[in-house]
């Protein structure tokens, strides 16, 4: 691998077992066995994903929810303690500066997740913007482990090596707990990003250079998994499970130049709870109407949409795909794209693949929920 990669606690087991490649500056596991098989596994069972190379931030003091309503587009004063929320932050012209989940620890206290490729930059537009509020930011993404279980066998697989109940009717969706998995204490989050139920572990204060906690909890969970089919999954499966879900990734979806409200995020922006970055812009472009929108493309010819290929209709450019791969529940090739506002839903579109026009159905971007109710 090029030197001067950065790499996760898990490292060691990723490459005994993985095929390791660099990601946002990381060497990460691609897969181990197999994107499709790991993929499966966690449509029909479970699986566990290494997340450590996502970018954490501790918030804390008397202003951190009022710091956090200014800097995100969703209610954030508004959050319960031990309840998760997903949000966006914005540039000043309603662009994304980036995703990501909030959890209120305490009163005052909050946890932010974002993504790896923005780690540095989502610390510092957080330190930027933090003067004048009375709180005190600290990055601990390489202090705090996580780890993604994920899958209909999720939760049965933590509570076999948890002491506390895990059930739906105890922590809800969007929701955690401090408890102990495996003898260590972690938060719990039910949360995820592959569109099915299962948690995110947070393990706390475990320095990089001694990794050992991490690695036992998680052989940990994965000896729990093992009677219901548990696999440790890589970036690959990771990515075809969060696009069938309809799940924005950074870079792809979202950027920069990307506003929320063309990018189906809009009960992620609360234009009436005050001023917030971006907010004025919003405004604007909510009035104005929006010009483009996010959608699905369900392939109807033979072949794989990736990012950047041109979509076409009757023969005018109307748009491009953002994020493309070959899924295993549809068995073709599906994409995320950006379309001109003016294409419907149930209209054929071409995607030029390598120079071959080919065939596609604009659909919900929602693939997982289209195939659960035979919406195809």
């Amino acid at each position: 691998m090029v030197s001067g990669l950065k790499r996760t606690h898990l490292y060691d087991y990723h490459r005994k077992y993985g095929k390791i490649v660099e990601y946002a500056g990381f060497e990460m596991p691609v897969w181990y066995e197999g994107i499709i098989p790991e993929h499966m596994a966690v449509r029909e069972a479970v699986g566990v994903f290494d997340t450590t190379h996502m970018g954490r931030a501790l918030i804390e003091g008397a202003e951190a929810a009022e710091f956090l309503d200014y800097v995100a587009t969703n209610d954030m004063e508004g959050m319960e303690t031990l309840q998760a929320r997903y949000t966006v932050m914005c540039n000043e012209k309603g662009g994304v500066v980036d995703d990501m989940v909030v959890y209120r620890l305490e009163g005052d206290r909050f946890l932010v997740v974002y993504n790896a490729v923005n780690r540095e930059k989502d610390f510092n537009w957080l330190r930027k913007h933090s003067g004048g509020y009375d709180v005190r930011l600290r990055d601990v993404s390489d202090s705090v482990v996580m780890i993604a279980v994920q899958g209909p066998m999720a939760e049965r697989t933590l509570q076999k090596v948890s002491k506390d109940d895990l059930s739906q009717e105890s922590v809800g969706r969007f929701r955690c707990l401090w408890t102990e998995v495996a003898g260590f204490r972690v938060l719990a989050s039910r949360t995820g990003y592959t569109g099915e139920d299962g948690f995110e572990l947070f393990l706390w204060d475990v320095p990089l250079e001694k990794p050992d906690k991490a690695l036992r909890l998680w052989n940990a969970v994965l000896e729990a998994g093992r009677e219901f089919g548990v696999k440790p999954c890589g970036l690959g499966a990771r990515d075809t499970l969060r696009l069938e879900a309809g799940m924005c990734l950074y870079g792809n979806e979202l950027t920069e130049d990307v506003n929320p409200l063309e990018a189906g995020l809009r009960f992620v922006v609360k234009l009436d709870k005050g001023e917030f970055i971006g907010r004025e812009a919003l405004l604007r472009i909510k009035s104005e109407g929006l010009k483009r929108r996010r959608v699905g493309l369900l392939m109807l010819d033979r072949g794989v949409p990736r990012k950047g290929y041109k979509v076409y209709r009757d023969g005018f450019e109307v748009g491009y795909v953002t994020s493309g791969t070959y899924s295993p529940l549809f068995r073709r090739g599906i994409a995320m794209a950006y379309l001109s506002r003016e294409v419907k839903h149930g209209e054929t579109v071409q995607v030029d693949i390598r120079g071959r026009l080919c065939r596609a159905e604009v659909t919900s971007y929602r693939f997982l929920r289209m195939w659960r109710e035979k919406q195809f």
